[in-house]
Order: C-alpha cells, then sequence, then structure tokens
C-alpha cells in the first residue's frame, strides 16, 4: 500500500467533534494560515479544496488569520471564486521574472506588488473587506527604534539586536517590533487573544489592502517594506512572521475548532525562533486542533527530497526553480485528493492522529 500524502492531526475535542458529526465546515472558527513564502506550494492544490468546496459551504462566521504567504492565501477566500484566486496567487509566485540576476528589494517588492493585482483583481479587495461571513486578519510586525530604519546598516544592527534579544527571551521582540493587525468587519476577532505582545488593530480598506498584505509579506532586507500605510500608525512595516511565524496556539480561547493547513507537524512561534531548536513546540496539548501537513514520507519523495523554500531562488536556476515547483505542485494534487476522500468517506477519522 502506498503511504500516504496527508497527514491528519486532530486534538481529542477536535477529534471528538468530527467523529461524532463528520467533516462540517461550520465546526471551524479560525484558519491559520504560517509564513513560509514558496514552502506554501505544497499545500496549493489543498487550498483548493479547502477554500473552493469545503469551507465555501459554511454558514457560520469564519475568521482567518494569517502572517506573510499565509495572509496572502486567506485574502482569496473571500472572494467570489476563491480556487480561481488561489491559482492566480499560484502562478503569480511561480513564475515571477527579475531582469536582474540578483534584484534588488525594490525589484523584488515592485514583482511582489503585481502578484497581490493578480490575486485581487476584478474586485477581489472589496470582496475581500466587505465579506459578510469571513473576517480576515492580517499581521504585520512594526519597527521601533533601530528595526525601522531606512538605512541598510542601521536596520542590519536593528534585526541583530532583535535576534540577541530574541534568544534571551521571546518577550524581548516588543522593543524591537510591534504587532498590528489588519481586519476587515466591524470589529476586531482574530481568534487568538494576542496577548504576548502590544498589539494594534487597524480596519481594513480598499485603500490599504494591498499595501497591509504586501507588508505582512516583506522580510527585511529581501523587499522594501511598507512605510506609513494609510490608516495605520505612521512607522515601517515589515513580515508579520518575525514576531508570528507559525504563531503561538497557546492562546486560543474559542469554542469553534481551529483548521490549520501547514508545512510541518509542529509550530515554530516567531522567525528568529527558527535558529533556537528549544523554542520549537509540539502540538499534542491543543485540543481544538486540526492540522493538515504533508507527511514525511510523502516530502521524502519529492524532487530534492524536500518541500520548496526560498533558498531555492539562489540554490537553483530560474528554469530548475520552476521546474521543482511545477513538480510539487503537481503532486501535491494527492494531498488534494486525500483530503476530499477522509471528508466524504464513513469514516471521518480514518488515518487521523489524534493528538494527547
Amino acid at each position: 500500500m502506498a503511504a500516504r500524502a496527508l497527514s491528519v492531526f486532530a486534538g481529542r475535542e477536535a477529534a471528538r467533534r468530527l467523529a461524532a458529526e463528520g467533516w462540517q465546515p461550520d465546526h471551524f472558527s479560525l484558519l491559520l494560515g504560517a509564513s513560509g513564502g514558496p514552502k506554501w506550494f505544497i499545500l496549493s492544490r489543498l487550498d483548493q479544496a479547502l477554500f473552493g468546496n469545503f469551507l465555501g459551504e459554511g454558514q457560520c462566521p469564519l475568521t482567518t488569520l494569517g502572517s506573510s504567504i499565509g495572509s496572502w492565501r486567506h485574502a482569496c477566500l473571500p472572494q467570489a471564486d476563491p480556487a480561481a484566486a488561489i491559482r492566480r496567487l499560484e502562478a503569480g509566485y511561480m513564475y515571477q521574472e527579475y531582469a536582474s540576476e540578483r534584484p534588488t528589494p525594490t525589484e523584488i517588492s515592485e514583482v511582489s506588488t503585481g502578484i497581490l493585482r493578480g490575486v485581487l483583481a476584478g474586485g477581489g479587495a472589496e470582496e475581500v473587506v466587505n465579506h459578510s461571513r469571513i473576517s480576515s486578519h492580517i499581521v504585520t510586525a512594526r519597527g521601533r527604534g533601530i528595526a525601522a530604519a531606512e538605512s541598510a546598516p542601521l536596520l542590519a544592527t536593528g534585526m541583530g539586536v532583535a535576534a540577541l534579544g530574541n534568544a534571551v527571551s521571546r518577550g524581548l521582540l516588543r522593543f524591537s517590533f510591534q504587532r498590528v493587525v489588519f481586519h476587515s468587519g466591524g470589529e476586531h476577532n482574530p481568534g487568538l487573544v494576542l496577548d504576548d505582545f502590544h498589539t494594534t488593530y487597524v480596519p481594513l480598506s480598499t485603500d490599504n489592502l494591498d499595501r497591509a498584505l504586501h507588508a505582512s509579506g516583506s522580510i527585511p532586507f529581501v523587499l522594501t517594506g511598507e512605510r506609513n500605510i494609510p490608516g495605520a500608525p505612521p512607522g515601517q512595516y515589515w513580515d508579520g512572521g518575525i514576531i508570528d511565524y507559525h504563531f503561538d496556539l497557546g492562546q486560543y480561547r474559542g469554542d469553534g475548532l481551529i483548521l490549520y493547513p501547514h508545512f510541518r507537524s509542529d509550530i515554530t512561534p516567531g522567525w528568529f525562533d527558527k535558529f533556537l531548536p528549544w523554542r520549537r513546540a509540539a502540538i499534542d496539548e491543543q485540543d481544538m486542533l486540526v492540522l493538515l501537513c504533508p507527511s514525511p514520507e510523502f516530502v521524502a519523495d519529492l524532487p530534492h527530497g524536500k518541500i520548496p523554500d526560498r533558498g531555492d531562488f539562489t540554490r537553483l536556476s530560474p528554469e530548475e526553480r520552476v521546474r521543482y515547483w511545477e513538480s510539487c505542485v503537481e503532486r501535491s494534487q494527492a494531498m488534494a485528493d486525500e483530503f476530499s476522500e477522509l471528508v466524504a468517506g464513513p469514516d471521518p477519522l480514518a488515518g487521523v492522529t489524534v493528538l494527547g
């Protein structure tokens, strides 16, 4: 029997509800989306199945909370044709091109802005901002002190100070970055309490949506970020993953379940924590969580034995990178197919790992 492509993990309460009532979109009140850039390609086909055929059938309010590429993916869900929007994101990101061999942050930001324009084409911005059921929350990190500098040497110093402080305590990041969450709907309701850092909430509008999304994915030194976004506190805005790379799931207080399509089966709270293995958190105690990710066997069988990542831009030629990414996306259809079979099948917990 072939190894499964999709790993499904469910907390105890989540498993109880799924077993009792099956896979119902209204079981879920929070959809999470992590940072990760090209890692997202391994979820593209699964996103199409989730956004187009599963979550789209729900009737109850749904909150989305995402940083970086997670927020870009979530901007597809409230649109009239979410699967088509995901395909536009996939094509725009996969086939991005640059005139120079080593593009500057300005060039990369121009291309990224073009990708977002394609995703939001045809009234998509209005659909995201005004959706009556789906409340979108886009996480950004507002630089403080020299972490807000426009000068590259000063910014490098600021990022170094932030990294050193974070190594001592994650809480010290507050001296370098402030979490700013852009949200649709009348009131913010991010699903997680987000009380570990001072958090400011800013209403989304068609005037700031594209800039909030661009800021949320703006890795310092790679992209330019956004300065002085309309409606938000003045300053320099960077990638939301700096603070919320995979999010701290212990901050959930809701009654509905969390749906988390993810790249892996563990959680790294902030971007700087990638370099601190002891900060990596298991998901065993998350009773309300349903996490979907590629299985280790599936990943090992991919070209290069890994899912796509940002290093592919430098390790591979543009032609090699595109071929590799295309192959990963095509193979990821198996994850989408397995999810659809699970949802439609007689046993809601078939192949599901129950946590705890």
